[in-house]
């Protein structure tokens, strides 16, 4: 005889659905105009969660939840470039594995900033940026732009060239058409006019001098290990966002408005949070380590890369069973979130 899914059952198959193990992203290789060119074809794009800005139908999202903010990564293989570009909304990065530098202006003539694992950097609206892999190894960037709907990317001028040499051309949607599949424009949709000199001026420029304000080093942050007074037994250190006195944390570095904050956490060997719930959405990326987040009726085991959003409400506890401290990344919905709502009567 079968039997319904009990509530709980299905509440926690919808809880499953949450977590994106880094060992399951599907990755995009055709997400952008420069897909085909030199030195940027073996670029892997990943959406987490949300739309993210991707010009590809074939672009897979893991979660399709709004969150007021989307998730995002890059995985690319040494010396592979991503073409400079700008945004309508703050991007963010997190240097989860290799050595990447960060290269700026709309010909990448105003410098770079080089960054390692755990490094985050804040790259402002309207400012050309590209990235390379600079390592010797195959690396990963975890990414958080603002807004449900980041909108389109522009792209610098050469760009444009570029992808017109190897078949590829933009729509005003921010899709693709691919000539050498035989595509060619629907009926009713138009390229993308190319950026012009004139677009590129309008835009803002900044230096690597001036972009070190906009970065925060792993380094510092194992240095300040300050802690959360609503969950004191979390390590818990602002990155993005305002102070806050119901927390007893003071301002990120990068304190004006994202969106959303960003916090780096870390939980010590053996240790247990207290049972509480947030008033905004939370995602946790996983940095190193193996986290354990408890939720009602599931229990997530994550290593690093795995991300997990955890939706407002509900109850949750983060332990730490292995011998080694555990790094994280938590991504909150706002610019001003509440401190963590403690719930007294926890089981464990």
């Amino acid at each position: 005889m079968v039997h319904a899914a009990s509530q709980a059952d299905k509440e926690s198959a919808d809880l499953a659905s949450l977590l994106v193990r880094y060992a399951e992203l599907r990755p995009c290789t055709t997400a952008f105009i420069d897909t085909r060119t030199p030195g940027s074809a073996e670029k892997e794009n990943f959406t987490i969660i949300g739309p993210g800005v991707a010009e590809s139908p074939d672009q897979h999202v893991h979660i399709n939840i709004p969150h007021g903010f989307n998730i995002g990564g890059a995985r690319q293989p040494p010396g592979c470039v991503n073409s400079q570009h700008s945004h309508e909304t703050a991007e963010v990065f997190v240097v989860h594995s290799g050595q990447w530098a960060f290269l700026l202006g709309p010909n990448k003539e105003d410098g770079e900033v080089v960054l390692g694992p755990g490094d985050v950097i804040s790259i402002p609206v309207h400012v050309f940026r590209g990235f390379k892999n600079v390592g010797d190894a195959t690396g990963y960037l975890y990414a958080v732009l603002g807004d449900d709907d980041p909108g389109h990317v522009t792209w610098a001028p050469y760009v444009f060239d570029n992808a017109k040499e190897y078949g590829l051309i933009l729509l005003e949607d921010g899709s693709l058409v691919d000539t050498t599949k035989g595509e060619t424009i629907p009926e009713g949709k138009r390229p993308m006019r190319p950026t012009t000199d004139e677009d590129v001026a309008r835009l803002r420029r900044l230096t690597a001098e001036e972009m070190s304000g906009c970065v925060v080093l792993h380094s510092d942050l194992v240095r300040q290990g300050n802690s959360s007074e609503s969950l004191a037994d979390i390590n818990e250190v602002a990155v993005i966002g305002k102070a806050s006195d119901a927390e007893g944390l003071g301002a990120g570095k990068m304190s004006w408005p994202h969106g959303f904050n960003v916090r780096y956490v870390t939980v010590d060997p053996g240790i247990s949070s207290k049972k509480h719930i947030r008033h905004e959405e939370e995602v946790v990326f996983v940095h190193s380590g193996e986290l354990t987040v408890r939720l009602p009726g599931r229990e997530f085991s994550m290593t690093a890369g795995d991300t997990l959003t955890v939706p407002i409400g509900i109850e949750r506890e983060f332990i730490n069973r292995s011998d080694a401290v555990v790094e994280a990344y938590v991504v909150r919905g706002g610019d001003s979130p509440k401190a963590a709502q403690i719930i007294s009567d926890q089981t464990q």
